[in-house]
């Protein structure tokens, strides 16, 4: 056989000198394809980061609108409750002098519901406690002997 080529004394060297060829040509070709993919991506976030100044841009410029806008508008007044004890005591006086709600509202500059509803409120007091000025019986009807079941 010819198999002695195999042990010829330069063989060894010329391996290692293939094996060293490859691995520069290795080391070059991957070198490159990282160059390759870092001018991909250094482009592609310029691309994104443009996009984004833009994006920033715009939305920079919808914020002094919005800014503008909103100076514009004013905060409506918080509502106030205009019976405090002094002005409730003074409408109940008015009331009971006979004055109607809506005098009773421009004098003491509180809305007109708000005395309307302090005559309702008194009206349902007083005649829970005078039984002649509701002229029905002071006890409410689900608290009476009638409205109890027999079996009880």
């Amino acid at each position: 056989m010819h198999l002695d080529w195999l042990l010829h004394p330069a063989l060894p060297y010329a391996a290692v000198a293939i094996g060293m060829v490859s691995c520069l040509f290795l080391f070059v070709s991957v070198q490159y394809d990282l160059r390759l993919r870092e001018t991909r991506s250094k482009k592609k976030l310029a691309a994104m980061e443009s996009d984004w100044n833009a994006k920033l841009e715009v939305l920079g410029e919808r914020w002094k609108e919005l800014s503008k806008i909103s100076e514009l508008l004013v905060p409506p007044s918080p509502l106030r409750s205009g019976l405090n004890l002094s002005k409730r005591s003074q409408a109940l006086q008015m009331l009971r002098r006979g004055e109607t709600p809506e005098e009773i509202a421009a004098t003491l500059a509180i809305p007109q519901n708000e005395v309307e509803l302090l005559e309702k409120v008194q009206r349902i007091a007083l005649s829970g406690i005078d039984p002649d000025a509701a002229g029905d019986s002071p006890i409410p009807p689900w608290q009476s002997p009638a409205s109890q079941p027999s079996g009880l």
